[in-house]
């Protein structure tokens, strides 16, 4: 496996139509593109490999419980914090042709989310995440390559 070699990164803070980063790195020998464009209300981050994006998923940060706020604050211990957040719900609206694509898309959508949530506890505008890996294997080296790649971009 080939660590993330870091490449360039575009950092764009225009203001319309809506604040955009991007970042690019090799993960697992393959060319890796993230975006983040931040609109008034949503947030979406692309994932990409060979300028594929084949599936689309969301996760509203607005959470009806207000006892659930807890859920926001660090966890005392480092494995935790490596999980996504319990209480977000990522649904497919676009792709996952079989369930363990669907699954892993969600488990992406569901940690760029946590990352988003734990940066800004009060974020309440929804995520969109479009991905198009290249490959679709449940490779921990891989998704965590490519969720510290997103965070460069967050």
């Amino acid at each position: 496996m080939d660590p993330i070699t870091p490449s360039p990164t575009t950092i764009s803070t225009t203001s319309y139509p809506a604040a955009t980063k991007q970042a690019a790195g090799h993960i697992d020998g393959v060319l890796t593109d993230v975006t983040s464009t931040s609109f008034s209300d949503k947030i979406m981050v692309t994932i990409t490999q060979n300028g594929r994006l084949a599936q689309w998923i969301h996760v509203p940060l607005d959470v009806s419980n207000p006892s659930a706020t807890d859920q926001y604050l660090p966890s005392a211990t480092s494995e935790d914090s490596l999980l996504p957040m319990t209480h977000l719900t990522p649904k497919t609206l676009i792709g996952g042709s079989n369930q363990e694509r669907e699954t892993i898309g969600q488990l992406y959508a569901a940690q760029v989310a946590s990352i988003i949530a734990a940066k800004d506890p009060h974020e309440k505008r929804t995520v969109i995440i479009g991905l198009g890996l290249s490959k679709f294997e449940a490779s921990r080296e891989v998704f965590y390559d490519t969720i510290d790649l997103v965070r460069r971009c967050l």
